[in-house]
């Protein structure tokens, strides 16, 4: 992933946390921006801002973005809980696998069916 894309990627991850933290002026500028890939100068003729205005009006939400992240941390929870959850998916898929090899217990399939169901649920409510 190119640090252009790489940016924009963390930018809009950090606007689903904390952009309705921002003013309204630097939420619209920011999203102009970064999801509808709008120039400042196009930002600067629909809001009515000048172009110097929109790039720090921009600047000063990427700062708060980042200090909100760098103090709160939801991202990173949500990656450390994605990462977690993925874990605990390959592994009951590896007790699933010698479960039916050498034992296939039936209580055991069943369990190893409810969490699976459970991690479901959980990557489901993330995906929205």
């Amino acid at each position: 992933m190119s640090m252009k894309k790489e940016k924009d990627f963390k930018i809009s991850l950090l606007m689903d946390f904390y952009g309705d933290m921002l003013t309204e002026k630097q939420r619209e500028a920011t999203k102009l921006y970064y999801f509808d890939d709008l120039s400042l100068g196009e930002i600067a003729d629909i809001t009515g801002i000048t172009r110097q205005g929109v790039r720090d009006s921009i600047k000063r939400a990427e700062n708060y973005l980042y200090e909100a992240e760098e103090k709160i941390g939801l991202a990173k929870k949500l990656f450390d809980v994605q990462k977690a959850v993925e874990s605990i998916k390959t592994g009951m898929y590896n007790i699933d696998f010698f479960n039916r090899k050498f034992s296939n217990r039936p209580e055991i399939n069943n369990e190893i069916q409810y969490i699976l169901k459970i991690i479901e649920s959980i990557e489901s409510d993330n995906e929205e």
